[in-house]
């Protein structure tokens, strides 16, 4: 009975234990509850600080207005050596693409069967005008007898026409012998002008000038040298409306500068003057060919070179330059963002010229106290405020990165 009453009793003290474990989780659970909400009162959301945007006012300057337009060079002269009589090359008288200077014989073809013709002509010529002598001082002599009725009219004449004759055939002797001179002249080629000529296209020994010229080599002038390029109809009505503002004519558009430089070259390096325009557009193309002329002295353009070609036609004072890094892009074209009065970013279109140096003129779309994010572009969102940090105008031209 005791072991029993003993049995009851744990059994109640493990009861009474379950329920204290359950009163003291609830307990808990409330405490943290209550806690946790507490916390949740206390803690409030702090809107972060606007980011900071370097900024910069827009570069004001004078510049020269350029077009920007890729020509290619050509030759002032070039000419196609040709055999312009019959006959055996004798010999090659250069060295394959070397600098000649005007005079110089480049080719020799036989001379000889041209120098006996030369000699057969002249001596045909000394005949002639020995018959002429003989021919007049008959005539000479029928004239006195006829004067003394010694001899008939048809006897002078006769006479006469011998006469006459014979200055024909001494004046076709001339020809002949002049005719003669040229061909044996044409046996040597030489260079019509200083310049460089190409390989030759015939060997020692070849028949040449048979049945047509025979082409032997080529020979160029490079020092000047011509770059031709092309001005789309626009900016050739920009040129003209300058032209008339300005007071300048045909004459004086002739001597603008034309600066060159090579696809491999910094810059434009070469400079020139421009030398001709044509006086049409072309339809097909709706562009006007223009032609400068570029001293060559130490030969680095060659014929046929792509270069790159820039010519001024205008001054602008107080231009408005942005550092080209700050300019972004997209379908609708050029942009950049600009700080507002109230600090909020605004993305501004604009109308974007030359580039000069690291900065890129603005034609339109800014005004001179526009403030321009030149540095944190990814921070700066259009719409959101920002904690702007004005720069010096010095430091548009080289923005932070």
């Amino acid at each position: 009975m005791t072991q029993t009453r003993t049995a009851y009793a744990t059994l109640s003290d493990i009861v009474r234990l379950r329920n204290s474990i359950h009163t003291l989780a609830r307990t808990t659970f409330v405490a943290s509850a209550f806690l946790g909400l507490s916390a949740c009162e206390q803690n409030s959301f702090v809107q972060p600080p606007p980011p900071k945007i370097d900024v910069a006012l827009p570069v004001q300057r004078a510049i020269t207005r350029y077009l920007d337009i890729t020509g290619n060079t050509t030759p002032i002269k070039t000419v196609d050596l040709v055999a312009r009589v019959q006959g055996f090359l004798q010999s090659i008288d250069y060295q394959d693409g070397a600098f000649v200077k005007e005079g110089t014989t480049l080719f020799t073809i036989e001379p000889e069967t041209y120098k006996l013709k030369l000699e057969q002509a002249q001596a045909a010529e000394v005949g002639a005008q020995a018959t002429l002598k003989q021919s007049e001082l008959d005539f000479k002599r029928q004239a006195d007898l006829v004067q003394r009725q010694a001899v008939s009219q048809a006897t002078l004449d006769t006479s006469t026409s011998n006469r006459d004759n014979a200055q024909a055939s001494l004046q076709q002797a001339q020809v002949n012998t002049r005719i003669a001179e040229v061909n044996y002249g044409y046996t040597n080629v030489t260079a019509p002008f200083d310049g460089f000529v190409t390989n030759h296209l015939v060997s020692v020994g070849e028949l040449v000038g048979a049945a047509s010229p025979t082409q032997l080599a080529t020979i160029v002038q490079l020092d000047p040298i011509y770059v031709n390029f092309n001005v789309n109809e626009q900016d050739v009505q920009r040129i003209r409306d300058e032209a008339r503002r300005r007071g300048l004519t045909s004459n004086d558009l002739k001597q603008l500068p034309v600066e060159v430089g090579l696809q491999t070259e910094t810059g434009y390096p070469h400079k020139g003057k421009l030398d001709y325009a044509s006086p049409t557009i072309n339809q097909s193309t709706g562009t006007l060919a223009v032609r400068g002329v570029i001293p060559n002295a130490e030969r680095v353009l060659l014929p046929g070179s792509y270069v790159r070609v820039r010519v001024p036609f205008d001054k602008q004072q107080d231009a408005l330059l942005v550092p080209d890094v700050a300019l972004g892009s997209d379908q609708s074209g050029r942009y950049v963002l600009v700080v507002n009065a109230e600090n909020v970013v605004e993305q501004r279109k604009v109308q974007t010229g030359q580039l000069e140096g690291d900065l890129r003129v603005i034609d339109s779309g800014l005004k001179p106290d526009d403030r321009i994010v030149t540095a944190g572009l990814l921070r700066a969102i259009p719409g959101q405020k920002v904690d702007p940090q004005l720069l010096k105008s010095e430091a548009a031209a080289t923005p932070a990165k």
